[in-house]
């Protein structure tokens, strides 16, 4: 613990003119692009999901995730036009809870197409399903 006290120190005293309050308030007030890099990566293991996986209740996760991200660009822009006070704010958050309910039918019909094929084939291997095969 003594060797860390020094380095507390350092750490509080730069806390009020330094770096770290400037990373603190990046942290507290995050910009535009520290939600569209979220959004980046969350639409990037989406994307890997669905190119990967062979579990169709992981394909429908990872599309989920996919819209996730789109919704996480549209919330981040219409919060940027607000703050700017230029266009239609509320564009953005209609088209939030479009998708959402887009996502809502596509999981319901989804999950109903997953335990028919299951009943079926007693499969969810996207691999063993070969229905329009001959």
């Amino acid at each position: 613990m003594i060797h860390l006290s020094p380095l507390l120190a350092v750490l509080f005293q730069e806390t009020s003119s330094g770096r770290l309050s400037t990373a603190l308030e990046g942290v507290k007030h995050p910009d535009l692009s520290k939600f569209l890099v979220i959004a980046a990566i969350l639409f990037i293991i989406g994307v890997a999901g669905v190119l990967t996986r062979r579990n169709i209740i992981v394909i429908f996760m990872s599309i989920e995730l996919i819209l996730n991200a789109a919704n996480l660009n549209f919330i981040a822009f219409s919060r940027y036009l607000q703050d700017s006070g230029s266009g239609n704010a509320l564009a953005g958050q209609v088209f939030t809870v479009f998708i959402i309910v887009v996502a809502a039918a596509e999981a319901a019909i989804g999950l109903g197409i997953v335990i028919a094929l299951y009943r079926n084939r007693e499969t969810i291997w996207i691999d063993e399903i070969d229905l329009m095969k001959w």
